[in-house]
């Protein structure tokens, strides 16, 4: 019979004590020690009262004797305030356990000496390595700490070309491709871009990616076709005038926030979306373009696979390019703010 839940924790020399054997006995028999000399009858009376007493292996000092960890460690700029964040560490929680480990998540605000505490800390446990992962796409200067494990970085890159850190970031400039092809698709050929004032490889990938569908398409790259605003509802508001005297019937937007932003305008001013104008947001955040009227078509952040990709490559199961940077696509997420031009 299991201890009640009120008993303390279980531990090896009780397990001995009830199988009859001695406390190496039962270490050997809980860590699968290797080339163990242990009868078969004395290893099922041990494995009995494993199960008799809910007796749990503590998992560090397993790792010490084995050499290997069931840990890995993810630490975090901001997962509380941002729902990116958060589908990051999900997407690596699942994987890391599809591969028998655990994640150990800090969430740091960004704070240099909460990040060096939190790794130390992991570090202590031996973690099979650490993710180094910002909420959204940029470069960072990796602390140096991270350099007495494994690690990746996940949604961002180390500004040092000659870096060896292996990174997982999304593929900006493809998913800008996206954007402009969706709007291509359905016949529009005078096609603008709101742009962030904020630089960054989101700005200049997604800018990339659009001018190189519009030219793919055989469609003249209009430099007075691409707007700046700040990347917010605030900023999408704001650009409208300056977008509707460009004469555009469709409309590629640096974010969904600065679309929610520019609907809204429309609106004001009576023009309909999308029989007036076509419009196309970025990152897919499904609170915001699942819930406009009409729902937005936009492009996907895989920030899931993100996190699954970071653990595989932590894990040696991922093919990383030669510059150690592998790119995920950023698929188009086709809603009902997309039609033919009139």
């Amino acid at each position: 019979m299991r201890m009640s839940e009120g008993d303390p924790r279980v531990t090896m020399k009780q397990v001995a004590e009830r199988a009859g054997v001695s406390v190496t006995t039962v270490s050997h028999v809980v860590n699968e020690k290797a080339g163990a000399r242990i009868g078969q009858k004395a290893r099922q009376r041990v494995l009995r009262a494993v199960n008799e007493l809910g007796y749990r292996p503590n998992a560090l000092a397993k790792t010490l004797v084995k050499g290997t960890s069931p840990f890995i460690g993810l630490v975090a700029d901001s997962i509380a305030s941002t729902p990116f964040a958060g589908q990051i560490v999900h997407g690596a929680q699942e994987e890391a356990w599809k591969n028998g480990h655990i994640l150990l998540v800090t969430n740091t605000e960004g704070n240099a000496e909460a990040e060096e505490r939190a790794i130390a800390m992991m570090l202590q446990y031996n973690v099979r390595g650490i993710l180094y992962s910002r909420w959204y796409h940029r470069g960072v200067t990796k602390p140096k700490s991270l350099g007495e494990t494994r690690s990746v970085l996940v949604n961002c890159f180390e500004e040092d070309e000659d870096s060896a850190t292996h990174a997982v970031v999304p593929d900006e400039f493809a998913g800008g491709r996206a954007a402009a092809q969706m709007l291509l698709d359905a016949g529009h050929t005078r096609i603008a871009m709101v742009n962030t004032t904020s630089h960054s490889p989101a700005r200049s990938g997604r800018f990339a990616g659009y001018k190189a569908a519009l030219e793919e398409a055989g469609v003249t790259f209009d430099p007075g076709l691409v707007l700046e605003a700040q990347p917010d509802q605030e900023g999408g508001f704001a650009c409208v005038d300056a977008l509707l005297a460009t004469g555009v019937t469709g409309v590629c937007c640096h974010n969904d926030r600065m679309a929610m932003g520019l609907y809204d305008a429309l609106r004001e001013r009576d023009v309909s979306v999308p029989g007036d104008l076509s419009v196309v947001g970025f990152d897919n955040q499904e609170v915001i373009a699942g819930h406009l009227h009409p729902p937005l078509s936009t492009v996907a952040l895989p920030h899931y696979e993100l996190g699954a990709a970071g653990v595989r490559a932590l894990l040696g199961e991922a093919d990383i390019p030669d510059d150690g940077r592998l790119v995920l696509p950023c698929p188009a997420v086709p809603r009902a703010s997309v039609a033919a031009p009139r």
